[in-house]
């Protein structure tokens, strides 16, 4: 819009015509005003009280992760009515699905880190500059991680002891895979976008994909008769239009606080290692998740069977869902974290890591409470279809256990996040480890196995594994602070 301005502007001087001269600058001074208020006023928020930036950026973030989850929870419910194979097949592809997600995320989390330190710091030359570099990053990730996985899928799938499933976890993977670029790139331009403090911009596009998504699915899957494939398509494709419209606002509309325009890019391979000290960590949390939910799955399928894993697969995609109130508020702590930590304010970071603790928690109660109380009735919609009615009381009693998995969350999730802001992958990503892959399945498989307690027995050792590590997480992260605070550990570099 004020490139049209201004184009109008130098055609009526040129021409003389004075009244319409100064019109054209009155439009143009207004509408530079309405781009900067709005910018200003983000980037007031995420450098002003850290508690009030958190719950500022935290609610939308929850509330675009709820869609994201009830989308996934969907192409659960409409490939439960084709039975328990194809909603098993869903559940071995579930944690390579992951993966890709986790890439999009830990990249966006390093940008997020970066630009967050460049914005707090008063370097605008910088932070575009690095948001630039994001940018191209997201391509380039997108491309390798499409044909790295196309080509082993297969094999990773037989790995994982989907050999009965493999026709259908087949269809969905290889659909999925072939789009990666779509699911990946938005959450990375969406790092960018919190990173200046842009929330709504950072969550509409992903609520636009998961409401697409949802029309898309009974359509694709029952109407058209595509099956898995169709839920695979729908899957894929829905964010195409969150995609079009991220491009549209950075580089057509170009409104928003940071700029990618060339005149700003300064190629410089320690941007990209900077978004990647924290962004390959992050990803690799995920990962981490993903190899969590292979190995459950497989010692699921020793003790149990392929029904066990169905009961997982719908059980803890509700759970995943109830862990979203602590998730949002400890992404939205990596902001507020990383422009504190530019700032060298560090109280604030001591400030923005207990309060996103007490508010994730005081969420994850309330949910973990709703879970308990309507774990039947929510089990149901997995359960709807003869083929898979038997799974309702299991999958019941399943949520009503690991619900408790939700409540201590929010300690290790806002030290991990809070380290992510600092600039510390590695330390997120080696608290991650410890808690969610060494000590759960440690005790799961001690629990499980060593001392014969079966499918319950894995249950109970996730517990107890994942209480143990969040308290350590959370720990350490108030020991690391209090030690920056009294300048025992070099601070901020940017």
């Amino acid at each position: 819009m004020l490139v049209q301005i201004s184009l109008s502007c130098a055609f009526w001087g040129y021409v003389g015509i004075h009244l319409n001269t100064v019109t054209c600058i009155y439009k143009y001074i207004i509408a530079y005003a309405r781009v900067d208020l709005m910018t200003n006023a983000n980037i007031e928020m995420i450098t002003g009280d850290p508690k009030r930036a958190i719950r500022t950026l935290a609610w939308p973030l929850i509330a675009s992760m709820i869609l994201i989850f009830i989308n996934n929870i969907i192409d659960s419910i409409w490939v439960a009515g084709l039975g328990p194979e194809p909603l098993a097949a869903l559940g071995y592809i579930t944690p390579l699905f992951m993966v890709l997600v986790g890439f999009g995320n830990g990249i966006g989390a390093g940008a997020n880190s970066l630009i967050s330190r460049y914005i707090g710091a008063k370097k605008k030359d910088e932070a575009n500059n690095a948001a630039i570099h994001s940018a191209i990053m997201s391509v380039i990730i997108s491309i390798v991680i499409s044909i790295v996985f196309l080509l082993s899928l297969e094999t990773l799938l037989n790995i994982m002891g989907a050999t009965s499933v493999i026709e259908y976890a087949m269809d969905y993977g290889t659909i999925i895979f072939s789009l990666t670029f779509v699911i990946l790139m938005p959450p990375i331009f969406g790092g960018a976008f919190r990173a200046e403090g842009d929330i709504k911009r950072s969550t509409i596009p992903i609520a636009i994909a998961a409401i697409i998504n949802m029309i898309l699915d009974p359509i694709f899957i029952y109407t058209l008769g595509w099956g898995v494939k169709g839920a695979a398509l729908a899957t894929g494709l829905a964010p195409l239009m969150s995609l079009i419209l991220i491009l549209y606002w950075i580089f057509v509309k170009k409104d928003n606080y940071l700029s990618y325009d060339r005149k700003y890019f300064h190629h410089d391979l320690k941007m990209y290692k900077e978004i990647l000290v924290v962004g390959i960590p992050a990803s690799l949390e995920q990962l981490i998740m993903a190899i969590l939910t292979i190995l459950v799955n497989y010692m699921l399928t020793i003790v149990s069977g392929p029904i066990a894993v169905a009961i997982y697969t719908a059980g803890w995609r509700i759970i995943s869902l109830g862990l979203l109130p602590a998730i949002g508020v400890g992404t939205a702590a990596i902001s507020v974290a990383g422009v504190a930590y530019g700032a060298r304010k560090y109280e604030n970071i001591k400030t923005a890591t207990r309060y996103s603790a007490k508010l994730g928690l005081i969420a994850s109660i309330i949910v973990c409470i709703i879970l308990n109380v309507f774990a039947t009735q929510i089990a149901f919609i997995f359960s709807y279809s003869e083929a898979s009615s038997q799974l309702e009381p299991l999958i019941a009693s399943f949520m009503q256990l690991m619900c408790l998995f939700i409540l201590y969350v929010p300690f290790g999730a806002s030290a991990g996040n809070v380290f992510q802001g600092l600039g510390k992958g590695t330390t997120s990503f080696i608290l991650t480890t410890i808690r969610e892959l060494i000590l759960v399945l440690l005790f799961a498989y001690l629990l499980g196995f060593v001392f014969g307690m079966g499918e319950t027995g894995i249950y109970y050792g996730m517990l107890l594994g994942g209480f143990i590590g969040s308290v350590v997480a959370y720990l350490y992260i108030e020991l690391y602070i209090n030690r920056l605070i009294k300048g025992k550990i070099e601070g901020s570099k940017i």
